[in-house]
């Protein structure tokens, strides 16, 4: 059964419910066969409202990215100039990195409706529905030593940070190292992976997730207390491609800047972002937890910290949790 005459049925009785008898009539096909179809348009991002006495309605029709119109003003950029779209992917970080290896130049972005293996940080999930958010992976080729890479992933999150932050005008800040967050609950996530050689970078991929126009509906129920999304926040839907242009515009000048002038004026653009600074928080590190006031981000993007003692410490991979 092809989807279209269906949808033509629901998109001319909009807000109405048809029963299924009626769809049955009209299309000539069976109601088990309309069951099937409709599960399959909800799995591609339709939603519908069913009802035992009054059939079916159709209620959100997912919001696909205008592919040609992101392409033609992404054309003058080197961030985003080559643009490959899917519909569903495992992971847009695969794809990337995949490309990467091939040689794949500097800006090459990769884009997807949908992950259904979208990864973030310490290997955990990331809720990518299809048509409300932004899943994207980039190739960089930055000229800088390895172990300048975390710099890169601070970098990202500013650029991201002052985009959403243009556009929205929300209360968005960044929890170190690069978690957005609106409220305290996050809204994007970034993941930075790379490959060396002589102790210097070949490549980095870098992962992006915004939670953009996800419905409360989309979280698992786990994260409903810890995780938001634009629309959300905002009370409003908001143009995804518009996101991807300004954060793009925002990250490709930030990212010069970073290249030329080094990592001194993102220091200063990110405390001015931070909501991690002057508040007594937990630090879960691998060597044990901490407890300190967070002061400030060190050379290399490692957070200062300093303790009861009145000590500073330098902490280059934790968990920040809640101010205490």
């Amino acid at each position: 059964m092809n989807h279209e005459p269906l949808l033509r049925l629901f998109e001319n009785r909009t807000g109405e419910y048809v029963s299924g008898e009626r769809i049955s009539q009209e299309l000539g096909v069976s109601r088990t066969a309309i069951w099937k179809q409709i599960r399959k348009l909800e799995a591609a991002g339709y939603h519908f409202e069913a009802s035992r006495k009054l059939g079916y309605r159709l209620l959100n029709v997912p919001d696909f990215l205008d592919v040609e119109a992101l392409a033609s003003r992404l054309q003058e950029n080197v961030f985003g100039h080559s643009l490959n779209y899917f519909e569903t992917v495992e992971s847009t970080q695969n794809l990337a990195r995949a490309a990467a290896e091939e040689g794949a130049k500097e800006g090459t972005l990769f884009l997807a409706e949908q992950q259904v293996s979208g990864r973030g940080r310490m290997g955990r999930n990331w809720v990518s529905p299809r048509g409300k958010g932004v899943w994207m992976s980039m190739v960089l080729r930055p000229t800088v030593p390895i172990h300048f890479a975390p710099q890169l992933t601070l970098v990202t999150a500013v650029a991201l940070c002052r985009s959403l932050k243009r556009i929205t005008s929300l209360p968005i800040g960044i929890k170190w190292p690069n978690d957005l967050l609106i409220d305290g609950k996050k809204i994007s996530g970034i993941l930075l992976e790379s490959a060396a050689e002589d102790e210097r970078l070949r490549y980095v991929v870098a992962g992006i997730g915004i939670s953009v126009n996800l419905d409360e509906i989309d979280f698992p129920a786990e994260l409903l207390a810890k995780a938001t999304s634009l629309s959300i926040s905002g009370g409003q839907k908001w143009s995804r491609e518009e996101v991807i242009i300004e954060f793009l515009k925002e990250w490709e000048q930030l990212y010069g800047l970073y290249q030329d002038e080094g990592f001194g004026p993102i220091v200063t653009l990110w405390e001015a972002l931070s909501v991690s600074l002057g508040r007594l928080t937990r630090l879960i590190t691998p060597q044990g937890d901490i407890e300190g006031i967070p002061i400030g981000l060190d050379e290399s993007g490692a957070i200062r910290v300093k303790l009861a003692d009145g000590s500073i410490k330098t902490v280059f991979s934790a968990e920040m949790g809640e101010p205490l």
